[in-house]
């Protein structure tokens, strides 16, 4: 029996570590970018956010953190499609659509990282 390898496993790693960054990640960014700084908790100046964004290990992390939660939503919108609205038989544009707007969303951060 000679079974065809799938990336269904990567793809589970990318949807739970992607699960796991948001919920680290995002509610601190949420926090101080929307909250904490427009409502004058917290005032870094524009220079030392600007020093902090120039570092390569911020923009690892913000790359990292932006293609890990795009890979968790597209893992979880291919299933809410499969499962939910029970559309499998069109599964290989839903997997296409999705995991191609992950790549894409990545490739936009990424751009827009390096340009930075």
């Amino acid at each position: 029996m000679n079974r065809r390898p799938t990336p269904e496993p990567f793809l589970w790693m990318l949807f739970s570590s992607g699960g796991m960054v948001a919920a680290l990640m995002v509610p601190i960014l949420l926090f101080l970018f929307g909250i904490a700084i427009p409502l004058d908790l917290w005032s870094p100046s524009y220079n030392h956010l600007q020093a902090v964004l120039h570092n390569w290990i911020t923009r690892l992390v913000l790359f990292g953190v932006c293609v890990l939660a795009l890979f968790h939503w597209a893992h979880r919108f291919r299933y809410t499609l499969y499962d939910g609205l029970q559309l499998k038989r069109y599964a290989v544009p839903i997997v296409l659509l999705c995991y191609g707007g992950a790549v894409v969303g990545s490739v936009i951060a990424a751009a827009l990282l390096v340009t930075v």
